[in-house]
């Protein structure tokens, strides 16, 4: 069995986070119950628990090819084509990225695509794709 990661993240609504991850992201739902939601986010088990906070808060944000990147964040590293039909996806959904689609340190070793967005409860999410899957750890 391949290792998959598991994360555990807030959110402010159970019906938004179903419509987000579910319909926008295409991640199919695992078990739930009232107070939080399993999601198989490209095989990988994300966990949406009802919070009384109303959003998250992004705590800071590092630069980054010249871009301010929100910390906290998470996200997966996709295959190039999944990750256009991706940003696809969710520009037609009419969500609003922090960082809009893009080819991040062009021509550099670890060359990669990237895109950043938040969940209805304000939770960062970052999704890359790299042409040449040996570069993700590339100095």
């Amino acid at each position: 069995m391949k290792t998959l990661f598991h994360i555990a993240f807030p959110v402010h609504n159970l019906e938004a986070a179903r419509r987000f991850y579910g319909q926008i992201l295409n991640c199919p739902e695992g078990r739930s119950d009232t107070a939080w939601i399993d999601f198989d986010l490209y095989g990988h088990q994300i966990v949406a628990h009802l919070s009384k906070e109303k959003k998250a808060r992004i705590e800071n944000s590092n630069s980054v090819d010249s871009h301010d990147v929100p910390v906290p964040h998470f996200g997966v590293i996709l295959p190039m084509d999944e990750w256009h039909k991706l940003a696809e996806r969710v520009r037609a959904a009419g969500v609003q990225f922090v960082i809009e689609p893009y080819i991040r340190f062009k021509g550099e070793p670890g060359e990669q695509a990237t895109m950043f967005f938040l969940d209805p409860s304000g939770n960062a999410l970052e999704f890359k794709a790299f042409a040449d899957i040996k570069q993700v750890f590339a100095k």
